[in-house]
């Protein structure tokens, strides 16, 4: 008997349908499992569906580590995103084909990745925030498009590797209580915040896979809500990939969220619903599903057909030659381009906070350095979480030692443990390493203070193993005896530098205060060091912004399990925080003139042209972040105070100017009203573009104000598809 889902020539359809009426029963719920069996009769090797690719191929060995996510968003560049994941994609590609030559195909070693992480970060508790693009639904969605393209790849038949949009949806902590809790949000936040991300993944990437989220949303488990799953998913949007279970998630729906009683009333649900995959070790119990009468063997079969086309898109019954991807050479892992791509990447995330009395960029001539810091030799602070193995870490002393001269002094001593304010570290004194630290601030020219979070204290349930919040972080706070370290380093009186390696906000209101100059690195991949000394002694200017507004302290956000949009984030924070949404200084100077929209009365539903001139008018050479908002005037609904609906990351050397245009779609000049729907209404708009974003605090932090232009749009009211 012919198989014809072995060839190539015919319809994907097909071969799907050959292939699923070859199987058993038995068989196709085998390949509904992430770690889906053999079936030798007809040649189909085992396969597991989970793998990783954060930033960088994860946990399958060498690869190039690249900054963690949150730090890749700072650099506010899809072009760079796009880059990064087509690097990781041919490391994947390479990977993968050499394991199977060595019939090696255990868990990480795939072509289906479990990557990007999209949902929004409103609450700077979340541990696993570090994970996302930040706090605001546009940017995730360009730069998850980005990575989504970067990954796939762009041949008309082949996929490169297969993307995953998660977690699917309304999904952001509490850590703890993920396999039980219950998100509660409205329409209107639904479509305005939690989804725009996931909706472009679907209609502007073409993800071939969208993961569940643990939680239920509005009472549904999410990887069994009709909802999520059906309405939105497939009938709103046309998806036409597969879902796949976040691991232990179907389990949950019976054991934490009591919805059913059973795992095979689990199963049945979720298959029913439109989960594919399982992550897990519930869909065996498919079986008695059947013979309960749960689910039908169609519904199976139409899953299951669901699986078998990513498997044909990427190539996977195909002879080797046939499929460009498999000719990447191994050499390309870990190669010196990925690790040049890699310091690029991180010199663009790093966030200048301040810099007072440009006290930055140092000079290399220093006589003396004094280097200090629980995170200033610290390997783990660069790698975040869902990493690979770096053939080479480049912490920040290694870097500051790479940059200096031979006739500069570099001193180190780590000053106080990470977290531990309790005795015993150094003696009986929590405080013991200070006099160490204080002696080498004393004896040296300046001082460069590598504080901050560590992937020990933030990260996903389980994984983070010193937080007492599973994961997620109870206090804003420096831990243990950071901030008094700062303190007592700054008391000598030494000009100082605070570098703060985090996957997350921290609250440096003292810093803030008295630190003349402030970097945030985050987690920056394999080769933070050397491009955190790239900035700090001039060698690149800084441009990176944050994706995530940082407040002061949690007296300034909601409980972390109110899910409303109200009180959260730029859009929708009322109170001054301590640094904004979008904020981030360079060395060098820009000036906006001439913002000039093609019309002030703008018919609804057509696109708007927005052109402004950007010149850098200092002596050096350097990236700006141009950013676009939109502002609502009038409106009778609760719309942003201002929504980023336009950035572009642009490279001008001294004295160049350039004019740079954005087109606003009619959605992104739309509002969402309570029942969630899209609404492009009459009215007037505000349009701002500059280097921050509006509000006062960045103007006061940037010492200049954006540029704005108020346009009318003209017409009957249009309703946007959801």
């Amino acid at each position: 008997m012919k198989n014809i889902f072995r060839q190539p020539d015919q319809p994907i359809e097909q071969r799907i349908a050959d292939l699923l009426a070859k199987l058993t029963l038995d068989e196709k719920i085998s390949q509904m499992v992430y770690n889906s069996r053999t079936i030798p009769h007809l040649g189909i090797e085992e396969y597991n569906w989970w793998n990783e690719c954060l930033h960088g191929v994860g946990r399958a060995g060498i690869a190039t580590v690249f900054p963690q996510s949150i730090g890749m968003a700072s650099a506010f560049n899809t072009e760079l995103m796009h880059e990064v994941a087509d690097v990781v994609a041919d490391e994947a590609r390479a990977k993968h084909h050499e394991f199977a030559r060595h019939n090696d195909r255990e868990i990480y070693k795939g072509l289906t990745f479990w990557t990007p992480t999209i949902n929004i970060f409103r609450d700077p508790r979340w541990g696993r925030g570090q994970e996302t693009y930040g706090e605001d639904p546009y940017l995730t969605s360009e730069l998850g498009v980005a990575f989504v393209k970067g990954l796939q790849g762009d041949h008309p038949k082949y996929l490169k590797l297969s993307a995953c949009a998660k977690h699917f949806a309304v999904h952001s902590g509490p850590e703890s209580l993920r396999h039980e809790f219950d998100a509660i949000c409205s329409q209107k936040d639904l479509y305005e915040t939690y989804l725009p991300a996931f909706r472009a993944l679907v209609k502007d990437g073409k993800v071939e896979s969208v993961m569940g989220a643990y939680n239920r949303t509005n009472g549904e488990p999410c990887c069994a809500s009709p909802t999520l799953l059906q309405e939105v998913l497939r009938e709103q949007w046309g998806f036409d990939g597969h879902v796949v279970s976040d691991c232990g998630a179907i389990h949950d729906i019976h054991a934490d969220h009591k919805v059913t009683n059973t795992p095979a009333e689990s199963a049945a649900l979720a298959v029913n619903h439109g989960c594919d995959l399982n992550c897990g070790r519930v869909y065996p119990s498919l079986l008695e599903a059947v013979e309960q009468g749960l689910i039908t063997e169609e519904a199976i079969d139409k899953a299951l057909a669901r699986l078998i086309q990513t498997k044909i898109r990427l190539g996977m019954f195909d002879p080797e030659e046939l499929v460009p991807y498999t000719q990447i050479p191994y050499e390309v892992v870990a190669s010196p381009e990925h690790r040049e791509l890699s310091r690029e990447m991180g010199r663009q995330s790093m966030v200048l906070l301040k810099n007072e009395n440009n006290l930055l960029p140092l000079s290399k001539e220093l006589k003396s350095i004094a280097v200090i810091g629980p995170n200033a030799a610290a390997q783990n602070v660069l790698l975040g979480n869902y990493f690979g193995t770096s053939t080479k870490l480049v912490t920040a002393l290694d870097g500051i030692r790479n940059k200096v001269g031979s006739d500069t002094q570099v001193r180190y001593a780590e000053g106080c443990h990470l977290f531990d304010d309790k005795p015993g570290y150094w003696g009986n004194s929590p405080a013991a390493g200070f006099s160490e630290a204080l002696s080498m601030a004393e004896r040296s020219d300046a001082v460069i203070m590598c504080m901050g979070l560590s992937p020990a204290l933030e990260g996903e349930e389980g994984e983070a193993a010193n937080s007492d919040g599973g994961g997620d972080k109870i206090s804003l706070d420096l831990p243990g005896m950071q901030e008094e370290l700062i303190k007592a380093v700054h008391a000598t009186g030494k000009p100082m530098v605070l570098v703060l390696f985090s996957g997350s906000p921290v609250a440096i209101n003292w810093a803030q205060e008295n630190v003349p100059a402030i970097v945030q690195a985050w987690y920056p991949g394999e080769e933070g060091g050397n491009a955190l000394a790239d900035i700090i002694f001039g060698d690149y200017s800084p441009a990176g912004r944050l994706p995530v507004t940082y407040v002061k302290s949690l007296d300034q956000v909601p409980e972390f399990t109110d899910y409303s949009m109200e009180g959260r984030t730029y859009r929708y924070m009322n109170e001054e925080p301590l640094y904004p949404f979008g904020f981030g200084l360079s060395y060098a100077d820009f000036e906006y003139s001439n913002l000039n929209a093609a019309t002030t009365d703008a018919v609804i539903g057509e696109n708007l042209s927005i052109k402004v001139d950007v010149e850098n008018i200092s002596q050096r050479d350097s990236d700006e972040v141009v950013q676009l908002y939109v502002k609502h005037h009038d409106k009778t609904i609760a719309t942003p105070h201002f929504s980023l609906q336009g950035f572009r990351r642009i490279h001008l050397t001294a004295g160049e100017k350039q004019t740079i245009e954005f087109i606003l779609e009619p959605r992104q000049m739309a509002i969402f009203d309570e029942d969630g729907r899209c609404l492009v209404e009459p009215g007037k708009l505000e349009i701002f573009v500059g280097g921050s974003q509006p509000d006062e605090l960045s103007q006061r932090l940037m010492g200049k104000k954006p540029l704005s232009t108020k346009i009318t749009l003209t017409g009957d009211t249009k309703e946007l598809p959801r």
